[in-house]
């Protein structure tokens, strides 16, 4: 018997930092997820094979069927093997039936972008593991882990989405963004993972007031869904980055690094790395490579 399962990547527009407060912020699921197939077999272990999106595989680990997780993840050295071993405990104990009864596994996970990207190889893979073991998803990352949880959403839902934390659980709302302007909008790869831990932790550490900063970025995530001009979606973004860029302390990216591009842009989850979204500007993809950024993708390539 032979399951197989998929979830999307994810993209935050608006609400970094502020989505683990509770701000209403605006993300897109990508194109680009991961897949988890799941094999019964008799070997009496759980064999474990993940891919990168070439097909190489870029980790292998064997776990005994015989012997609890538990037991096995307290004597792991190995940190990716670690991390898995506690999700798999964390969703046997949501859900004790999990992977019980069975004689062996071969499970495969492959990846649609590369590890370096940030869009989400965590979430899609304890999106999977969640739907695989029929247990919430959200529990299994706060259990597990920690964070907002719109990469979550961003997995589960095909479309665009405003996502919140409301008194900790999540709220989901389907929206149509499908801008007219959208074939101007771009996304940049910025060579470099940003550590996302390192972001919350500096934002932690700042003395602001959080209670309007919340408030103003959940009025300019309910505007920028609204936004049928890219002028107006520009107004948007600059706004929205000044008031993460005073909550840092950080200057904006394209004041640090691109300040002679004609458009704007944005930066997208953890300030510092990963993605930025671009708006207009004179031959963009050009500008980029120049720049020595080779990942440039359209809107309508990444997104779903």
């Amino acid at each position: 018997m032979t399951q197989l399962f998929h979830s999307n990547g994810k993209l935050l527009i608006t609400g970094e930092y502020a989505v683990l407060d509770g701000a209403l912020s605006f993300a897109l699921p990508t194109v680009y997820g991961q897949t988890l197939k799941v094999t019964e077999n008799k070997s009496g272990k759980l064999l474990w094979k993940s891919l990168d999106q070439t097909g190489n595989v870029w980790f292998e680990w064997v776990f005994d069927m015989n012997d609890p997780i538990t037991a096995q993840k307290n004597v792991i050295k190995n940190p990716t093997a670690n991390t898995l071993a506690k999700l798999l405990d964390e969703a046997k104990s949501l859900n004790p039936l999990f992977m019980a009864n069975v004689g062996g596994l071969s499970i495969e996970t492959k990846l649609g972008f590369p590890r370096e990207w940030g869009l989400g190889s965590s979430s899609t893979l304890i999106n999977n593991i969640a739907q695989w073991a029929k247990i919430d998803a959200y529990l299994l990352l706060w259990n597990a882990f920690s964070g907002s949880g719109y990469d979550i959403a961003c997995a589960q839902h095909d479309t665009p989405i405003l996502y919140r934390l409301n008194a900790g659980k999540p709220e989901v709302q389907q929206i149509p963004f499908d801008p007219p302007f959208k074939n101007e909008l771009n996304f940049i790869y910025l060579n470099k993972k940003q550590n996302s831990r390192e972001g919350i932790t500096r934002y932690r550490a700042r003395e602001f007031d959080e209670t309007k900063f919340i408030e103003d970025i959940t009025s300019l995530s309910k505007k920028i869904v609204q936004t049928t001009t890219r002028s107006d979606f520009d107004a948007i973004v600059l706004e929205h980055e000044k008031l993460v860029s005073q909550v840092l302390g950080m200057p904006m990216v394209k004041e640090a690094k691109f300040s002679d591009f004609t458009g704007t842009i944005k930066s997208l989850g953890a300030w510092g790395g990963d993605f930025i979204l671009a708006s207009g500007g004179i031959d963009p993809i050009g500008y980029f490579n120049k720049k020595g950024y080779d990942v440039v993708i359209p809107y309508s390539k990444l997104i779903l």
